[in-house]
C-alpha cells in the first residue's frame, strides 16, 4: 500500500482546507441526497428528474472563486452520488447529464477547468455503488454472475472518469457498498487508476487504507499519526435540503480549522448547491467571513505540528486542552485561538517553555505578560475581543512549547494517568 509520509513534500498533507461539493437530481427534490432510498421513490419517477435538471445557476468558477476567499486550497465534486446520475457525459450509460435538461453541459469538466484556473488541486468523488444501474449491490449479493458485472462496471466508470479528467489529484471513493477490498478488487483498482494518472491519491473508501484517512462527521486524527481529512457538512445535510437550516457558525467552522490543525490534518467542508445550482446565501456568507477570518490569521492553521493529547497515558503528545479556546502551535511558537473571550486578564497554565514575547497575530500588537514557572499571565487585554469570531494570540518561546497539566492542581512526581484512570467513552 502506497501512502503518504509524514515529513514528505506532499501537498496534501498541508492542504488543511477543502470544498466539498454534493450536487445530483437529489438536489431538485431538495430534502438530500439519500431521498431516493430513504423515500422508497419508484425508480421511473426518479429518473424523470433528469428532464427537470438543467443546473441552470450552477456556475464552476463562481464555487471556486468561492472556495479561494473561504481560504480553501482544494475542492472535491461529486461527479456521481449513490443515486447514479453522473454530472458528466458517458457511453456508460443513458443516466447522465447528456440525457437531461442541461444537455450539452459537462459539470464535471467545468469543475476541473475553473479549480485548475484558479490554483486549486482538484478531487472527484464517485460513488462505487449505483442504485440506478442494473444489475445493482442487491443482485450482485444474490448472484455471482451478477457481482462480477457489478463490479466490473465500477471499474470501467471509474477508469473512463479518470482518464477524461486526468491529471486530477485525488480519487474520492464512496458507497463501497456491498463488498471489502476484495469484493470491489481494489487493489486492482487502485493500480489501474495510478497508472492512468500517475501520483493520484486515494481515500479508503474501497475497503484499502488509502493514501489519507477520511473521517466522517468527526474531527479525530488517526494514531499513528498518517495524512488524514475530516469531511463534515456545513449545516446537517450533504445535499441540499430546504428544511435544514443549522448552520455552523464561523466561529464553529473556525473550531474545526484549529482541530485539525492541532492533528495536522485538514478540513473538507461541505455545501450542498439547490436544485438549480445556486449556493445557499447562508452558506456562501459563512465561507467568506471564514475566508476573511483565515487571511487574518493564517500561520496559526499552515505549518502546524502535531498539537494533540491523549486522555490516559502521558505519552510523546504535546498539547493539552483550555477553557477558553484550542491551542495550535508551530516552531517555538504557540497559536491560541481564543473563541469564549476571558476579559482584561487571563492566565494559561502548563506551559512547559520560557515565553520570550506575545502578541496579538492580527496586527501584531504586544501584550503584556508575567511567568512564573509553567504559569503564563496576560495582563491589559481589551474586555471586548477584538476579533468576535475568534482572536488568536501568539506565544513565541525559547523552545518547542509542551503543554501539560493533569487531574490535580499540580503534576504528580510518580506515573499517573493523565486524565482518565481507565478508559472511559470521553472523546476530546
Amino acid at each position: 500500500m502506497e501512502t503518504i509520509k509524514e515529513g514528505g513534500n506532499n501537498w496534501f498533507a498541508e492542504a488543511r482546507f477543502g470544498l466539498f461539493v454534493h450536487y445530483g437530481l437529489y438536489s431538485l427534490l431538495a430534502r438530500a441526497e439519500w431521498a431516493w432510498n430513504r423515500e422508497q421513490i419508484p425508480a421511473e419517477e426518479y429518473r424523470e428528474l433528469a428532464c427537470r435538471f438543467d443546473a441552470a445557476e450552477f456556475d464552476a468558477g463562481a464555487l471556486c472563486d468561492l472556495a479561494v476567499d473561504a481560504g480553501m486550497t482544494y475542492v472535491v465534486l461529486t461527479t456521481m452520488h449513490h443515486e447514479g446520475f453522473r454530472l458528466y457525459p458517458t457511453d456508460l450509460s443513458d443516466f447522465h447529464i447528456g440525457n437531461s435538461a442541461a444537455r450539452g453541459r459537462d459539470l464535471v469538466a467545468e469543475m476541473v477547468a475553473a479549480a485548475r484556473s484558479r490554483s486549486l488541486k482538484v478531487g472527484l468523488y464517485h460513488s462505487l455503488n449505483n442504485w440506478a444501474d442494473q444489475p445493482d449491490g442487491a443482485a450482485a449479493l444474490e448472484r455471482e454472475d451478477y457481482r462480477k458485472s457489478f463490479v466490473e462496471a465500477a471499474h470501467r466508470r471509474l477508469a473512463e472518469l479518470v482518464t477524461r479528467y486526468r491529471p486530477i489529484d485525488i480519487v474520492w471513493y464512496d458507497g463501497w457498498w456491498p463488498f471489502d477490498a476484495d469484493g470491489w478488487r481494489a487493489e486492482e483498482m487502485n493500480s489501474m487508476l495510478r497508472a492512468l494518472c500517475p501520483g493520484v491519491l486515494f481515500n479508503g473508501r474501497n475497503g484499502l487504507p488509502g493514501d489519507f484517512a477520511t473521517p466522517e462527521g468527526h474531527l479525530s486524527a488517526p494514531n499513528p499519526w498518517r495524512p488524514w481529512e475530516a469531511c463534515m457538512t456545513l449545516n446537517n445535510s450533504w445535499g441540499y435540503h430546504k428544511g435544514d437550516h443549522d448552520w455552523k457558525s464561523v466561529g464553529a467552522v473556525i473550531d474545526m480549522l484549529a482541530i485539525c490543525a492541532q492533528g495536522r490534518g485538514n478540513l473538507l467542508l461541505n455545501i450542498g448547491p439547490e436544485g438549480s445550482g445556486r449556493v445557499p446565501a447562508s452558506s456562501a456568507e459563512i465561507l467568506r467571513e471564514v475566508g476573511a477570518w483565515i487571511r487574518r490569521n493564517r500561520a496559526c492553521l499552515w505549518g502546524t505540528e502535531l498539537f494533540t493529547f491523549d486522555l490516559r497515558e502521558r505519552g510523546t503528545h504535546r498539547g493539552d486542552w483550555n477553557l477558553h479556546g484550542p491551542m495550535t502551535c508551530c516552531g517555538n511558537d504557540l497559536y491560541w485561538l481564543i473563541r469564549r473571550w476571558p476579559g482584561n486578564n487571563v492566565a494559561l497554565g502548563g506551559l512547559d517553555a520560557g515565553v520570550e514575547a506575545v502578541s496579538f497575530l492580527d496586527g501584531g500588537a504586544p501584550i503584556l505578560f508575567h511567568q512564573t514557572g509553567t504559569r503564563l499571565e496576560l495582563n491589559g487585554l481589551p474586555e471586548i475581543p477584538p476579533d468576535e469570531s475568534c482572536t488568536v494570540i501568539k506565544i513565541t518561546c525559547d523552545r518547542p512549547p509542551v503543554m501539560y497539566q493533569t487531574g490535580s492542581l499540580t503534576v504528580p512526581l510518580v506515573a499517573h494517568p493523565h486524565y482518565d484512570p481507565c478508559p472511559s467513552d470521553i472523546i476530546h
